[in-house]
This record gives C-alpha cells, structure tokens and sequence, in this order.
C-alpha cells in the first residue's frame, strides 16, 4: 500500500462520474461532493498482496502516527490509484478502507471519499516541514508477493546474467500523446537534455546538453554572491542519526529520508542542508564582527517520493537547491531581507523577465518559541518588505511552526503561477544546535538564521524555464549558441575559417558545425529541433562578400551581416545575459 499525507487547510471533492462499473450508485448527498475545514488527507493505494485486516491496521497505525505529528483529530480517506500501477482487486480496496474507517472513527472524525469514481478535488496545504509525507506500507502477505515476483538474474554457476539485467533497465517512456509540446519532458527528449531511468526513480540523468545548462545557472548564482559576501561551503550527502535528532528530522522526517548505516551506526542521505550549515558555523567560537554570516550551498539532497508523484523535473526524488543561511544579530535581520529582495529582482526581474508577487507568511496556531520573538520577527520582515518598495500579501497564520516566511511567486508566459524562492526566518534551529556568538558586551548570544533559496531546486527551475520559453533559452544559456552550417562541400573551408575565428573571439562560444552532405532545410530543421539560438549558413555568395547569413531564434527572415558585426552583437548579447 502507498500513501501521501496531506495536512491541509481545507479539501473540496466532488464525483463526476463511474470509474469502475461495479461500484454501486451514491446517494444525493454524496453526488453533491464534500468540503472539510483543517484535515490530515490521506490519498490512498491499496497494491496487490495487501489483505484487509493487516493492511487496514496498519494503515490505521500510520494514520494515527502522522495525526499526532500533525496535532489533528480530521482525517480524510481519499483513494487514489494514482499512486501505484500495482493495484490491488477492488473489493480488497473497498474492504482496507472500510476497515480502517470503523477504527479510526473511535478517536477520529473521518470522511471517506467515494471509491471507484472519478472526482474533482481542490485543497491547500499547509505550509510547515510534515504538510506532505509519502509512505510506503508492507505486510506481511504483501512482502512475500514481492519476493515471490522476483525475477532472478543469476546462471546456473552463479554468474550475473547482464544482458536479462540490461533488458530489464528500460528508460522511462514518455506518452507524448497525453503533453503540450512545450512540456519540458518532450523538449527534454528533442534537444538532448535529461532522461530518467526506473533504476534511479525521481533522478535526473543529466545528458551534455543539460547539463550545460544547470552549470550555467550554478556558474551565474555563484558570480551574484560572490558581491554579496557569501561564503561557499559543502556538507556530506551521508549524515549519521544524532545529526538528524538534534535537527528534528529524525522523530518528524525519518519516513521521507533514506536510510543507512555504516559500521553499525545508523546515518541518512541528507534531505535538506540547514544541519550541515549549523555544524560549520559549531566548528570555532564566533564573534558579532563576523556576522552577517552567510553560508551558501549547491547542495544535493535526495527525499522519498512515490512514484505516482513523481512529475519529470517538477518533482523529483534527487535535488539540488542553491541554498544559503544567513547567521545575523537581531539588528541586521532588515538589512539582510532587503539584500535578499535585490537578489530576488536581479535573477527573477533582471535576468529572467519573470513577473513575479510576495508573500509574507505569520505566526501559525501551533509554534514554537516565544510570541515576543515572532511579534519582532515579523515586524522586521514588514519593514524591509516597505524599505524595498515592494508590495505583499499577508498569509495570516501559514508561516513555518519555527518562524515567519516569505514566498516568492512568479508568473510564466503561459499565465501559470509558480512558487519559487524562499525566505524563512528561523528561531529554533539556532536554540536546538547551541548556536552562538560573542556580542559587543562580552557575552554569548544566540544569532538568528535566515534559510533562503533563490531558485529552489535547479531541476525545477530548468524545468520551468524549459516551458517558459518553449525551449528557445536566452543565449547565454543555451546549450549550443551558435550552429554554422554549409551551404555545398566548396564551403567549408570557409566555414572552419569562421569556426576558428568565432572561438578566437568568443573563447567559451558553444559553437557547432552542420558539415554533411545533406539540404539546407534539413540541416535547418536539425537546428531548429534543438532550439539553437543562432543558425548560421555559409554558401557561395557568404564567402564571397565575407559575411554570414543568420537565422535568429526560429525567424525565417535571414539577415545577411559581416563576420565582425555578427561577432560583437553576439557577445554583447551574451554579456548581458539576454
């Protein structure tokens, strides 16, 4: 059985119609749909080999364990085949439901949406670290289906059977039929850029052309902090547990880690970087002249997700966020915010063209600390809010359950609202780790931390870049910028002669040439599939005259321009990242 937990503000469903013909008829009331207020949503799988009685129990027992997390007494059963592609017969589903329900009702108030229709849902999560949990229930019966399904790969000498092994590693299909073209897992497949592989589920293999393109955004975040004084740090992928108790991820995020264990101690893939962080600011005793502090990562993170929520780029199992902390005094909190903001327009407004709306999250019912500390906090992030002259909605009580936050949304050329980078204010973390500094009046005090990424996870904002521009990436961080393409083979002597001199001028020109004995249209098309910004023809007349006729970003009017002239505007363009 999988499941993913949802604590959510609210959730509104409706049937539509039958999904499944024996499924008997609703009544009135439930035709007319439900709305529930501050839920625990648990979308719901039952798999083939989970059996009623002990797969409704432990259902239940995980049910009662993440309510209690969460402080809820509402829970919601929602089935949702989505989640596996192994199903289990309907009236085995129906049966754990229907189970677990009568359990659960003695402690809980429970609604269970209806089985074997298809419904329309709307909900809001909350906000905090548990508002989404995925887990994966095994019984007994179920684990023994699973080890009996096993294909065995060995020889009769206990050799490895590679081929069978190579056979049963298929790449991931796409169903085109089913996307926009603009999905960036379709332009993922044309231009070459990433794959996924169902050895590593939720994990970008990144091919040359992608990858260009993520060094690229790590190689322009890395310049913009560099003037604003952060300084670069990496922290191990592999962290043993007392790490994660002293953090809290242990007792609250265990079930969403990767575990493992070395030498008899037990460890986890990191799902996030702040503990890392918070070990290199332990290492020495600080003093309020070193702080601001700023720590940045492009850390590598790895959380548990079920297949069935996996969505190309969008949501991802593997993560690379450009994380920083900030360790600051109280006094320099506004002045820290108003920096971030100017971080913010450069990359969202300044480079990329993005509209985008903020946020500003409160104090929620249930948090942490001392509400002094939040008035002042959330004061101080209104101040540098006005300061910069930008304008915000107030959330009221969705900030995180450790301090206040602020969302950044943008908006994308097809209309489409994302949430992008964050700013959280903490005031636990620092408290939990014994983090401290040496003030002005020779005492220790305890620093403020700003957890903030500017672009989230690269993977996601590659992803939603890709849709964004339908593929046609700004110059400068298009795979390939600059394709030359011969127009006969008398050419190409004068194309090598404009290959050279492209890269003598323009060193880390990503530059390619068409040579073969093919059409120009079909070199073109070539060209065009992998949205290369600059197509550049050479024939008879170019070589003539020493010019190049260029094809900009998919217009069919050629321009026809001097080798220098082409040059320079090309570099200028490159220059200011356009």
């Amino acid at each position: 059985m999988k499941i993913l937990s949802l604590h959510v503000d609210y959730i509104n469903f409706k049937p539509l119609k039958k999904a499944l013909k024996k499924i008997g008829a609703l009544s009135e009331t439930e035709k007319k749909g439900r709305k529930e207020g501050e839920s625990l949503v648990i979308l719901t799988a039952v798999e083939a080999g989970d059996s009623v009685e002990k797969s409704a129990k432990e259902l239940v027992k995980n049910i009662e364990d993440i309510a209690k997390q969460v402080k809820t007494k509402n829970i919601v059963l929602y089935p949702y085949a989505h989640l596996s592609n192994t199903l289990a017969s309907p009236e085995v589903a129906v049966g754990v439901l229907e189970k677990a329900e009568k359990i659960l009702k003695k402690n809980y108030k429970v609604t269970k949406a209806p089985f074997g229709y298809y419904k329309e849902f709307e909900l809001k999560v909350k906000g905090h670290p548990l508002s989404e949990l995925s887990r994966e229930i095994r019984t007994e019966a179920s684990s023994k289906l699973g080890q009996s399904s096993e294909i065995k790969f060995e020889g009769e000498e206990g050799e490895i059977d590679y081929k069978n092994l190579l056979r049963s590693m298929g790449k991931s299909i796409l169903d085109r039929s089913k996307l926009k073209s603009y999905d960036h897992r379709i332009l993922g497949q044309d231009m070459d850029l990433f794959s996924f592989n169902e050895v590593a589920p939720g994990s970008v293999f990144w091919h040359h052309n992608g990858f260009v393109i993520y060094k690229e955004l790590e190689k322009f975040m890395r310049g913009l902090l560099k003037g604003f004084n952060y300084q670069e740090i990496s922290t191990p992928i592999i962290i043993g547990n007392k790490l994660w108790k002293v953090s809290g991820h242990w007792g609250h995020f265990k079930e969403n880690m990767f575990l493992t264990s070395y030498e008899n101690k037990d460890a986890a893939v990191k799902p996030m970087n702040c503990p890392g962080a918070m070990l290199v600011y332990r290492t020495r005793t600080r003093s309020y002249k070193e702080l601001p502090l700023r720590l940045s990562e492009m850390g590598i993170n790895h959380r548990k997700e079920l297949s069935g929520v996996l969505a190309g780029l969008f949501r991802v199992v593997k993560m690379t966020m450009d994380d920083a902390h900030i360790f600051c005094t109280k006094d320099q909190l506004e002045g820290e915010i108003e920096d971030l903001f100017k971080l913010v327009k450069i990359v969202y407004k300044d480079t990329f063209d993005f509209d985008y709306s903020v946020e500003l999250s409160t104090r929620p019912e249930k948090f942490l600390g001392d509400k002094k500390d939040w008035d002042y906090a959330e004061k101080a992030l209104g101040n540098a809010l006005k300061n910069s002259k930008i304008k915000y909605k107030v959330k009221k009580g969705e900030g995180a359950f450790y301090g206040p936050k602020i969302d950044i949304h943008i908006k994308d050329s097809l209309g489409r609202s994302w949430q992008v980078a964050t700013i959280q204010l903490d005031m636990q973390m620092p408290q939990r780790f014994d983090l401290k500094y040496t003030g002005k009046d020779n005492r220790e005090h305890t620093p403020l931390v700003i957890h903030r990424a500017i672009l989230g996870t690269l993977e996601r904002f590659i992803g939603i870049l890709l849709e964004h521009t339908k593929g046609r990436l700004p110059t400068w961080l298009a795979p390939v910028q600059v394709r030359i393409l011969s127009f006969t083979n008398r050419n190409e002597k004068y194309a090598g002669k404009i290959i050279k001199e492209l890269g003598e001028k323009i060193p880390e020109l990503r530059l390619e040439a068409d040579l073969r004995s093919t059409t120009i249209p079909t070199k073109v098309k070539d060209a065009e599939i992998m949205k290369i910004p600059y197509i550049v023809v050479v024939g008879d007349k170019e070589e003539k005259q020493k010019s190049v006729a260029v094809r900009i970003r998919g217009d069919k009017k050629i321009k026809h321009v001097k080798l220098n002239s082409f040059i320079k505007s090309l570099q200028k363009e490159i220059d200011e990242k356009r």
